[in-house]
């Protein structure tokens, strides 16, 4: 019960930051060549010592910040050393075979820079490539931690503590990369910007990051891609597509790129779903990042990406199974038409560093982005709901027995839209003594052109359904109706938008003493300024500024503990989906949103089975005002773009990792969030991202005697959403939430080869530094969860009825890993 003692006593206090002390640690598990355990290795590195146990694993804690040799002895193997250099607080796991023949291991540099004392966590890349998933990748981790949620599989979007999916800013190489606009369903995304195969660091923050990271009001995901120092490929396959990423490097060592392709069908998973489609998706992409080193201050890159997602989609027929046990239900649809989307995008940046002298540099950076997108589709679908035929010796168990409700609805789109985004800024960064001065300057160039046209019609027994936010005046049977009979939804707009942007910030940060206690603390802030222009707009000018303040204390205390403390305040300047109304019209003078946050955190690291553990709590609490409220349907937003509600969030987060296996690093954690807002004073009701509870659980294990077979568990439990109304229902009269969303997905692995435990001796493998072969169980426990519901109405009892539109079932998957 000791472990849950800080927990206690820090509930309402919180938050992390590393350790100070001057040790990193190496752990692992030592085989001989017939892969069993060795017991009683000797492990010595510096003054310090260790001992593998009875299952061959070891930790040993070696000096930071310098080149160290750790040796392995055995009384009947040869010696074993390995050269290696770790920053503070690492833990590097290095598993090896000992054999008769003595063996020098390469030196091993690690440069993933601890950053909990910023209230960022830091993640290994390494794994991200072995935890299943059905959109596997950072985003697919993302989704396990408290405070970021998502009840949508088949998207890499996500929300952080009762913001949207457009409140997160996404940054590699300090580049800030954007997203398709007129994606609506998650299975239309495709592939994330953020190639996994590229990635060397990745850094989070939910919440109370840095001036220097931008203006959007949840969190900050700031990934760096790798600088290969030798020549690599990796190749990934599956059913659900592959990739292929290859490492290059000058003979001088001056130039060095990473290439990655990457091609995905997701039709193994839509094809799981109810509706009975044909469907061919076809999304590709293909990135670089090239670098030169033209002298030893002064360095150059380039990021370039090519992206093509086609998603053609012919929905037949879909059946939907509900109501209660007396009363079972069933929706049949039957369809006609079909759906193309295209999405291209195209982005390039350069960058290049300028080290002046030995404590200040220089940052330029320029980017261009350009998407052209269409989404075009005409789909007619006829439906009939009804009663089901409960009689299981019946021709037509299960069958629609008695209607209650007939109808036909027609779904109509021409939307088009090209947008080009570019960028140019300066950075500088200054070390002097314990303090650090960082500054910047941008200029952002928006420019886009938008036609947006689309229509519902609904049917209902014959009878044109009228608008819902339309009520004209009847008087029927006495006086016919007379008025014009309009599409259930419409909307069309044609906008040609320019944004004009400057930005700038300013931080220093400082490293200190406060009697026996360490000390940091950073003060910044945020300028942006930016006009809409175009046809017919004349918006003006707007400017905002956010101050932003942290404090993280590490005590000097038997416990290791830190405390952090960020206040702030976030603009968030409207992007051009925020200007743009329900009716599609621009709106230029909508202002930027505001959130006053308040983070108070602690991070507890401690021991446990005499292995490693951390406990991070997290209390937050954001004030939001000139709130721009919307409506989320799947995964496509709508804005009112009026700037007429006020709002706030709050909430606790939990999160313990650790080595629950020796030798693998795990977490489970949870949440609790609230969130709502004020509509133009009408009262405080639920915001469409109000997910209350959150539970997730990534872990990884492996066969004691068989190290080599491994398993990945990722499980996510959040409390549902209220999504449940109709997109254009008034939200004080409806507040119903969908379930609870419940997924599993569990991945085993085999493991061929590995560079850690030595090479293969056969001719044709012995290139090789991995080799895994995966399976993988998606949605383990066929659980049904709901995205949003269909609105049906019974003709003869006037009963709405809102059937769920489920997401995948349960789907099984082949994966096939190879490093060079």
């Amino acid at each position: 019960m000791n472990i849950f003692k800080p927990l206690v006593c820090f509930i309402f206090l919180l938050t992390g930051i590393t350790s100070f002390a001057q040790t990193a640690f190496v752990k692992g598990v030592v085989l001989d060549k017939k892969s069993k355990p060795v017991e009683g290795v000797n492990v010595s590195c510096a003054n310090n010592t260790a001992q593998t146990n009875d299952k061959g694993f070891f930790q040993i804690a070696v000096p930071s910040d310098e080149t160290v040799t750790v040796e392995f002895t055995h009384v009947s193997l040869k010696k074993a050393s390995l050269k290696l250099s770790l920053k503070s607080k690492e833990v590097y796991v290095f598993n090896m075979y000992m054999s008769d023949q003595e063996e020098q291991m390469g030196e091993v540099i690690i440069n993933n820079n601890k950053k909990s004392v910023q209230g960022i966590l830091t993640f290994e890349a390494k794994d991200i490539r072995f935890i299943p998933g059905a959109n596997a990748g950072i985003e697919n981790i993302l989704k396990t931690l408290p405070g970021v949620n998502s009840n949508n599989e088949l998207s890499t979007q996500y929300s952080v503590r009762g913001g949207n999916y457009d409140e997160n800013l996404v940054y590699v190489n300090e580049i800030e990369v954007y997203r398709p606009f007129l994606i609506r369903s998650g299975q239309q995304e495709g592939l994330s910007f953020i190639n996994t195969d590229l990635v060397q660091n990745i850094d989070f923050s939910a919440g109370g990051f840095q001036a220097k990271y931008g203006d959007k009001m949840s969190s900050v995901l700031d990934i760096t891609y790798r600088n290969p120092t030798q020549f690599g490929a990796s190749l990934e396959m599956s059913f659900l597509g592959g990739s292929l990423a290859v490492d290059a490097v000058s003979k001088d060592k001056k130039w060095s790129a990473i290439t990655g392709v990457r091609y995905r069908n997701n039709s193994l998973l839509v094809n799981s779903q109810e509706t009975q489609t044909n469907y061919t998706p076809t999304f590709a992409d293909i990135q670089t990042n090239i670098n030169y080193k033209a002298s030893d201050k002064w360095q150059w890159s380039f990021l370039g990406n090519i992206s093509q997602n086609k998603y053609l989609y012919q929905p037949l027929t879909r059946q939907t199974n509900f109501g209660t046990v007396n009363e079972p239900m069933v929706l049949a649809v039957y369809y006609q038409g079909k759906e193309k989307d295209l999405y291209n995008t195209y982005f390039g940046a350069i960058k290049t560093t300028y080290q002046v002298n030995d404590t200040f540099s220089l940052k330029f950076i320029g980017s261009v982005f350009h998407t052209i997108e269409q989404e075009y589709f005409d789909i007619y679908a006829q439906y009939r709901l009804g009663e089901v035929d409960t009689n299981i010796g019946s021709d037509s168990y299960g069958d629609i027995q008695f209607s209650r409700g007939i109808g036909s609805q027609l779904n109509h789109a021409r939307n088009d839209l090209d947008a080009l985004i570019a960028n140019l800024e300066i950075k500088g960064l200054n070390n002097w003594k314990q303090n650090q001065i960082e500054w910047g300057v941008k200029y952002t160039k928006e420019s886009i052109r938008d036609r947006i046209s689309e229509w519902e019609v609904i049917d209902s027994a014959g009878f044109s359904i009228r608008p819902p936010i339309i009520v004209p005046k009847n008087d029927e049977p006495y006086v016919p109706y007379s008025g014009l009979l309009l599409p259930y939804q419409f909307v069309k707009a044609v906008n040609f938008t320019d944004i004009d942007r400057f930005s700038a910030y300013a931080q220093w940060s400082h490293k200190d003493n406060l009697g026996t206690a360490e000390i940091w603390y950073n003060l910044g802030m945020r300028m942006q300024s930016w006009e809409v222009s175009g046809d017919n707009l004349s918006g003006k000018v707007q400017t905002v500024f956010s101050p932003r303040a942290q404090f993280a204390i590490k005590p000097d205390w038997k416990k290791d503990m830190l405390f952090r403390f960020t206040i702030g305040l976030y603009n968030q300047p409207p992007f051009y989906r925020e200007l743009r109304d329900y009716d599609g019209a621009v709106q230029p003078d909508v202002k930027a949103q505001k959130s006053l946050n308040i983070v108070l955190a602690n991070d507890y690291s401690f021991k446990m089975w005499q292995r490693p553990f951390k406990l991070v709590t997290e209390a937050y609490y954001k004030n939001m005002t000139d709130v721009n409220t919307y409506t989320l349907d799947n995964v496509r937003i709508r804005y009112a773009a009026n700037n007429n509600a006020a709002a706030f969030a709050q909430g606790l987060d939990l999160r313990l990792n650790g080595e629950f296996v020796p030798g693998t690093d795990s977490w489970i954690s949870f949440g609790y969030l609230k969130t709502e807002e004020n509509i133009d004073d009408k009262g405080y009701i639920s915001r469409p991202t109000d997910q209350r509870l959150k539970f997730g659980l990534l872990f990884q294990d492996y066969m004691p005697k068989i190290p080599s077979l491994k398993l990945y568990l990722n499980l996510v439990y959040n409390t549902g959403l209220p999504g449940g109304s109709p997109s254009y229902s008034d939200p004080y009269l409806y507040q119903n939430r969908l379930n609870d969303y419940r997924r599993v997905d569990v991945g085993f692995s085999k493991v061929f080869i590995d560079q850690k435990v030595g090479m293969s001796t056969k001719k044709f493998f012995k290139n090789f530094k991995e080799l895994s072969l995966g399976f993988e169980i998606f949605n383990l426990f066929n659980n049904q969860n709901a995205i949003t519901n269909t609105w049906v109405r019974d003709v003869y009892t006037k009963t709405e009825y809102g059937i769920p539109n489920y997401m995948t079932e349960r789907v099984f998957n082949l994966k096939l890993n190879a490093r060079l």
